[in-house]
């Protein structure tokens, strides 16, 4: 029942951050309804989570795209066409033979999405790698919002004398309180990917990541590498493709796995662009080859203007880990949080922040 329990929370955790509503109340409904039903058999799991999870047909799509992702393989036939067989997918190392224990296709495969989910990234082999970079896809989702200067029609909030006024003066008198409110929009992101060769193992997924995040909010979104020099890959990663994406993000980095110079690069953004309102996040290991009281300034400038400054560092996700580096040391006393960025669930956990920051 345990194992049962931890798989429906991974996979409900993938619903959520690629915008499934799917709370606690329905999570627990899933659980009651799977104590009826054979949690083993594939297409009772898919049904009953479909009907238990989804609210809305904007859910279905998200839903059917987060199982495929999250269990493996295509799903089953619709029930009532009384086809039950089921093609299990199974990454390169599984050690199986394909097509083999169908029986035990959905139980062994949420099982391994689970361990993925909380496996190094740079552990991973090339296949259980491209089944997380296909998860990754689905993060992303829902951004915190903020105030904008814009006013809408509401029937609570502030009165709005100009349109109160003007029906008046139509009217020949004041029938009713008009009202207004601010609008909102996406709070910005602006993401700092480092690319140098002590993050190697961990950049490309970290730009999946930063591509899940562009597609999800293109016009609040900026991410820049950092390494010797500072380059927007924005426009880049807007493509729909993640691996076109990545490409074309490759090609324009002029300096992957080369050295750091974090300071002098946040120099040169915040002389060229501002981050004021804006959820700062840096991805690095905090090997900064230049001065530390240089980027411990620069630090200290974004963390003025940001809403928020977020740190992901890789080697945070293991218990022993402890912030030694001398770009560490200098980014702790202006960082609002020093998060892990290792894992899948590290990066859901990262999403889940930005949704509610």
């Amino acid at each position: 029942m345990d194992e049962l329990v931890r798989t429906v929370t991974g996979f409900v955790r993938t619903l959520r951050a690629a915008g499934v509503d799917a709370d606690h109340e329905r999570t627990r409904s899933l659980l009651q309804a799977l104590g009826h039903l054979d949690a083993g058999d594939r297409e009772a799991f898919y049904w009953a989570g479909r009907l238990t999870l989804c609210a809305t047909p904007d859910d279905l799509p998200r839903y059917d795209r987060c199982f495929t992702a999250y269990f493996g393989g295509r799903r089953a036939a619709a029930a009532r066409a009384g086809t039950t067989s089921v093609t299990r997918h199974l990454a390169a190392g599984d050690g199986e033979e394909a097509g083999a224990g169908e029986d035990a296709a959905a139980p062994a495969t949420a099982s391994r999405a689970e361990v993925l989910r909380h496996r190094d990234v740079a552990r991973l082999t090339e296949a259980e790698r491209a089944e997380v970079h296909r998860m990754l896809a689905l993060l992303g989702r829902g951004r915190a919002a903020r105030r904008s200067r814009r006013f809408e029609r509401a029937h609570r909030g502030r009165l709005d004398q100009r349109r109160t006024v003007r029906e008046a003066l139509r009217n020949g008198e004041v029938a009713r309180l008009r009202r207004r409110r601010h609008t909102t929009r996406p709070r910005q992101v602006v993401l700092f990917v480092d690319v140098s060769g002590s993050m190697a193992p961990y950049a490309e997924t970290l730009l999946r990541f930063a591509h899940a995040l562009v597609r999800s909010e293109p016009r609040a979104t900026r991410v820049y590498s950092v390494g010797t020099r500072l380059t927007e890959v924005t426009a880049e990663l807007r493509h729909r493709d993640p691996g076109t994406a990545l490409n074309a993000a490759s090609a324009a980095i002029p300096d992957w796995s080369g050295g750091t110079r974090l300071g002098e690069e946040f120099k040169e953004y915040l002389t060229r662009h501002s981050a004021r309102g804006a959820i700062v996040v840096i991805a690095s290991d905090g090997w900064e080859r230049g001065d530390p009281a240089l980027l411990g300034a620069q630090l200290a400038r974004l963390a003025r203007q940001a809403y928020r400054l977020i740190w992901v560092n890789p080697h945070k996700g293991y218990e022993d880990y402890q912030p030694l580096t001398g770009g560490m040391r200098a980014a702790l006393p202006h960082l609002d949080d020093l998060v892990a960025g290792h894992s899948l669930a590290a990066y859901e956990e990262l999403s889940e922040r930005l949704a509610h920051a």
